[in-house]
């Protein structure tokens, strides 16, 4: 598989990991939006949100788990953080396996984009 990310999770591509389990991988974004950018992407290839089934859901919830965890872990979470999943080209999605966006460590604008 061609995916970029698949090759992270099989270390043919080099990452700075900041957290790995059996069915999650976190990582350093190398283009980060922010002080702290983290992806976490399930080892399971989804290539989009619309792929996801039934049988996700647990995984889902995982990512978000995580996602609070090194939130914590990189002393983003009192202050506030932002998780984005894009979904599709015109979203912003350039890699086509999910992957949740931690980005903290700044303040946040909204409306996004």
């Amino acid at each position: 598989m061609s995916c970029l990310f698949c090759k992270i999770i099989r270390q043919e591509i080099p990452a700075n990991i900041v957290y790995e389990a059996d069915d999650i991988l976190a990582f350093e974004d190398v283009n980060p939006q922010a002080p702290v950018h983290i992806l976490v992407i399930p080892r399971k290839h989804i290539a989009t949100t619309l792929d996801i089934t039934d049988d996700d859901n647990e995984l889902i919830g995982k990512m978000h788990q995580v996602a609070a965890k090194i939130a914590q872990d990189r002393s983003v979470a009192d202050k506030g953080f932002r998780l984005v999943m894009n979904c599709n080209r015109d979203a912003g999605q350039t890699v086509f396996h999910i992957h949740l966006h931690l980005i903290g460590g700044r303040p946040m604008n909204w409306p996004p984009g």
